[in-house]
């Protein structure tokens, strides 16, 4: 079950998710940024089978909010279901925005870092490939990888949300 909300993040109903993703309700995303100890952020493609944006690439680990579920609580749940690890530090907010694909789907989207020391196992029915790339070579990548649109559009807000903060 999901929390569907309005324009300004308040809940007006629940819904099951398939649902939610079938009628185009506005629901809660987390997006976490990962850094390894080396300072490089996680980078996966994502399984063919995935129900939204199948084998594309993304610099985020994340997903929606369960219903009743707080952003924070979210973040480090699938942070750690998707790298597959545990006892993560609790990823650090940055700031939220409403996304909009344009196509009459959107979602509220908490975007979070957080750094993982840890050996990673990421989930295969999540995760189908990943490394670490420094910054500097994920954003070159940025024009040679097809990229999931709502984490692209998280990584330039927080690329702005950096040079404004």
């Amino acid at each position: 079950m999901l929390d569907v909300v309005d324009e300004q993040d308040r809940v007006v109903g629940r819904a099951p998710r398939g649902e939610v993703y079938a009628r185009g309700l506005r629901h809660r995303c987390v997006f976490v940024l990962v850094r390894d100890a080396q300072d490089r952020v996680f980078v996966h493609r994502r399984t063919p089978d995935k129900l939204v944006h199948p084998s594309l690439y993304d610099m985020f680990v994340g997903g929606v909010v369960g219903a009743g579920e707080s952003y924070d609580d979210a973040a480090l749940r699938e942070a750690e279901e998707e790298l597959g690890v545990s006892g993560l530090p609790r990823p650090a907010f940055r700031f939220s925005f409403l996304y909009d694909d344009g196509g009459g789907h959107s979602w509220w989207s908490a975007v979070y870092e957080v750094r993982c020391e840890l050996p990673v196992r990421p989930q295969a029915e999540e995760v189908a490939w990943y490394t670490f790339l420094p910054e500097a070579e994920l954003r070159l990548d940025l024009d040679r990888r097809q990229w999931v649109p709502d984490g692209l559009e998280a990584w330039r807000r927080l690329e702005a949300h950096r040079s404004t903060g």
